[in-house]
């Protein structure tokens, strides 16, 4: 597949495929890009930061990201605006240039993503504490999708779905969430989640 253009989002987090990321945003750049992602239903690139900040001059960013999609948004602040985005597929960043409004703009080949995968046996629990999880954040949220912290439908018996939402709530550090996006193989994901929260006694 050809390389593509692709706005950039520098963050201080990492969005996986199937993920739920709102954002607030204000600075001018990225107000621009997100009005042009709405009015042309494309997405943008969120990477992580690898040097720099979210604010003020362009970031150096990680070289694999994640596409977002917008699927809502907001104004009840002037001059902020509220999005709802929802995380496709991944990227990685071949060569990056600098509008000029700084806002930066990638090209990139899109990554491969793995076949769905049954959760094995052994790691079930994962799916268990998941499930409880996704009870208590979206039990009061109803169907109203832009209150739900993850996005439906519900995919439990696919090992990198129950993986990377775990991976997007551990506390740990962004570091290691990008290391896992880079991975890309559901089963070892979801095995480096379990040894995690077995070490920490979250589960059996």
């Amino acid at each position: 597949m050809s390389p593509s253009t692709l706005p950039l989002f520098p963050l201080s987090t990492v969005l996986f495929p199937g993920g739920v990321l709102p954002l607030r945003v204000f600075e001018t750049r990225y107000m621009d890009m997100v009005r042009r992602a709405m009015k042309d239903k494309s997405p943008f690139g969120v990477v992580l930061i690898r040097a720099g900040k979210e604010v003020g001059a362009p970031a150096v960013p990680e070289s694999v990201g994640c596409s977002a999609r917008i699927t809502g948004w907001d104004m009840s602040e002037p001059g902020i605006l509220n999005i709802s985005t929802f995380g496709e597929r991944r990227f990685r960043v071949e060569g990056t240039s600098r509008a000029a409004d700084g806002l930066l703009v990638g090209v990139v080949s899109w990554l491969d993503e793995p076949a769905a995968q049954p959760v094995p046996t052994e790691l079930a629990e994962c799916v268990n504490l998941l499930k409880r999880v996704i009870q208590d954040v979206d039990g009061d949220a109803g169907d109203d999708p832009g209150a739900q912290r993850f996005a439906q439908p519900h995919r439990l018996d696919d090992a990198g779905w129950v993986a990377q939402r775990l991976i997007e709530i551990l506390p740990v550090p962004n570091q290691a969430k990008q290391k896992l996006l880079e991975l890309g193989d559901p089963k070892s994901q979801l095995e480096i989640v379990h040894t995690f929260l077995k070490q920490r006694k979250v589960v059996g």
